[in-house]
């Protein structure tokens, strides 16, 4: 039972294909398609926020800060799991959805809670639930940071920004070659039954 356990929470081994992706983990397809349907917002930009901020890792964290250049000491920040969401919005998260039971670490928790970020910034800030962009832009610096603009003076984000937008943009088209083959009842389609 625990090999099974520790299978369920493996990062896919091809995390630049979303095709591959969801060929590994079924239940992660069924689960996005989900959140794109309750939250409005296509499954490859969340999809491409847990790209760059875990890299699919369920438990992830940042590292540790030293202390004299070689005792670990605390960490950056209290981001964890696939969508590295902090301790406080991820309690905002809990309060406004009532959804007391989700964990961070869990792959539909992290997506919806994804999901849910992108909605708020998209209303408070006025930005397309298509600009992954300016979506993560929000998502690293706050609804409130990115309002005031602490965004326009990071060169370094700016070129994460892009990264994650060229993410969506190819998750998106590989979705698109792959789509149908996804869906339940492929293989009775495709032998014509």
């Amino acid at each position: 039972m625990p090999a099974l356990a520790a299978c369920a929470t493996t990062p896919p081994r091809n995390i630049d294909d979303v095709c591959s992706i969801f060929e590994e983990k079924r239940g992660w397809h069924k689960v996005a398609k989900k959140a794109e349907a309750k939250w409005g917002t296509s499954m490859h930009i969340p999809l491409a926020f847990m790209y760059q901020e875990s890299a699919f890792r369920h438990k992830a964290r940042p590292s540790r800060r030293t202390l004299l250049g070689f005792i670990p000491w605390r960490r950056a920040s209290s981001a964890y799991g696939y969508a590295q969401a902090i301790d406080g919005t991820w309690r905002q998260y809990i309060r406004s959805t009532g959804e007391y039971w989700r964990v961070r670490h869990d792959f539909a928790d992290a997506t919806d809670f994804i999901h849910w970020y992108i909605a708020d910034a998209s209303r408070r800030n006025t930005v397309s639930r298509a600009d992954a962009f300016s979506l993560y832009m929000n998502y690293h610096e706050g609804p409130a940071g990115y309002a005031r603009g602490s965004h326009v003076q990071k060169a370094w984000l700016n070129k994460v920004a892009t990264g994650v937008q060229m993410r969506s943009q190819r998750y998106a088209a590989q979705y698109d070659a792959c789509r149908e083959s996804l869906e339940p009842g492929f293989l009775r389609r495709l032998l014509g039954g």
